[in-house]
């Protein structure tokens, strides 16, 4: 295989009943007597029961058979210094063949179908969208990848290579959480290519004098909004309560990579207090939730793999263009901006501060969401790109030869 070709999600009998045979022997801990177990971590009950549900009532074929309804194709890229990487993708073509090419990238503990809702709502809109949304490596079907240094620029080149291949020089992106980093690294290395980009999670640094003057010294007289002082202590929070797994995953991955590999209830727990902590009350049902842990249960590279990209992303190898992941959080000057501020995100920052990325040319400001954007709020981020890339938006033909409109066949708009 080295182009694209359909792909069949298709997960052996083998490890399916593997999988019930290791929920059948857990042993789960114990807890402490608290009228509210959330503070600990994820709560005893939520596991046993999700547990047993993952064991005698979900039915992965089921899921499974969703996700194959999905345009699914997996295809060879080559990154320089790496083994060529099988990845899997998803690829929705408008019917107009003058679509917007839009790449939309997943984070952790996320994946290729956080894009399923925004495909639906995208579907019949305009402006229209051809819609790429690639398992990342090491992640969902897509291979994993052995040596180390696979960084925060080798993402952003496989997806850059991914729509050379499609037949898209030019495209947009779309993305949260290690999306942010690596769409922003696709505009920082391919600027002739990355044309526009919008993101759901911001990470941003206050504006500085030696930097941003004009900027710097508007902050420095303008009081923060009670939203934004709200953000900022979500922020906060998350700093001081929620970022255990990440100081584990960005130093001894491999530590932790034994117990997901080894016990669906170790992953079961450790991404279940993610789905809940992230979220701005999102009604997660339990299919939705054995669904999404599923798929990195099943993944081709194992459940371990996906974390290693924590530690890459702050531990790069010497000379390379990017370096530690806070370069992307700098200004990037060619790539056109949007920005959607959620309440529940998990870095949640003034707009000034999101004024520092780049030429930013979209902002919208929503009273609920969270984390996992494309999924809680779908209609937020389509809206945000219909409205960048729409006839009377900043993005308009910024694809050239991409409108994304057929007059002769309007099609409705949100």
């Amino acid at each position: 295989m080295t182009g694209p070709v359909p792909y069949t999600i298709a997960v052996p009998e083998e490890s399916v009943n593997r999988l019930h045979a290791k929920l059948a022997i857990a042993t789960l801990p114990d807890e402490l007597e608290a009228s509210d177990q959330w503070p600990y971590g994820s709560p005893l009950a939520d596991v046993k029961r999700l547990s047993n549900y993952w064991k005698e009532g979900f039915d992965w074929r089921k899921s499974e058979a969703m996700l194959n309804e999905l345009p699914n194709f997996k295809t060879e890229i080559v990154v320089d210094g790496f083994r060529p990487i099988d990845l899997h993708f998803v690829h929705q073509r408008s019917d107009l063949s003058n679509a917007i090419p839009l790449l939309f990238a997943h984070g952790w503990p996320g994946s290729f179908i956080e894009v399923t809702k925004l495909l639906r709502v995208l579907k019949d809109c305009s402006p229209s969208f051809h819609v790429v949304a690639p398992s990342l490596p090491n992640f969902g079907f897509s291979s994993g990848v052995k040596e180390p240094g696979f960084s925060m620029e080798h993402y952003a080149e496989t997806c850059h290579k991914l729509m050379q291949q499609l037949g898209y020089e030019r495209y947009a992106t779309q993305g949260g959480d290690w999306g942010f980093f690596i769409t922003r690294a696709m505009g920082l290395l391919y600027p002739e290519s990355c044309m526009a980009s919008h993101i759901n999670m911001i990470r941003a640094f206050p504006p500085k004098f030696a930097k941003q003057p004009l900027l710097a010294a508007k902050h420095s007289v303008t009081s923060y909004s009670e939203a934004e002082k709200q953000g900022l202590e979500r922020s906060a929070w998350f700093n001081k309560e929620g970022t255990g797994y990440n100081v584990e995953q960005r130093t001894k991955p491999q530590t932790i990579g034994y117990a997901l590999a080894d016990s669906p209830v170790a992953c079961l727990a450790w991404i279940y207090e993610k789905l809940h902590d992230w979220t701005d009350d999102y009604p997660w049902t339990d299919d939705e939730i054995c669904t999404w842990i599923s798929i990195y249960w099943f993944s081709t590279a194992g459940p371990a793999a996906s974390v290693r990209i924590y530690y890459e992303a702050i531990h790069p190898q010497p000379g390379r263009p990017i370096g530690h992941r806070d370069k992307l959080s700098e200004w990037i000057p060619k790539v056109k901006l949007g920005v959607a501020h959620f309440p529940k995100e998990l870095s949640v920052v003034p707009r000034s501060w999101a004024r520092t990325l780049g030429p930013v040319v979209h902002e919208s400001v929503h009273d609920a969401g969270g984390h996992f954007a494309a999924w809680e709020r779908p209609e937020d981020i389509a809206r945000d790109l219909q409205t960048m890339f729409q006839k009377s938006g900043p993005c308009f033909n910024i694809v050239k030869g991409c409108s994304g409109y057929d007059d002769s066949h309007p099609r409705a708009s949100l």
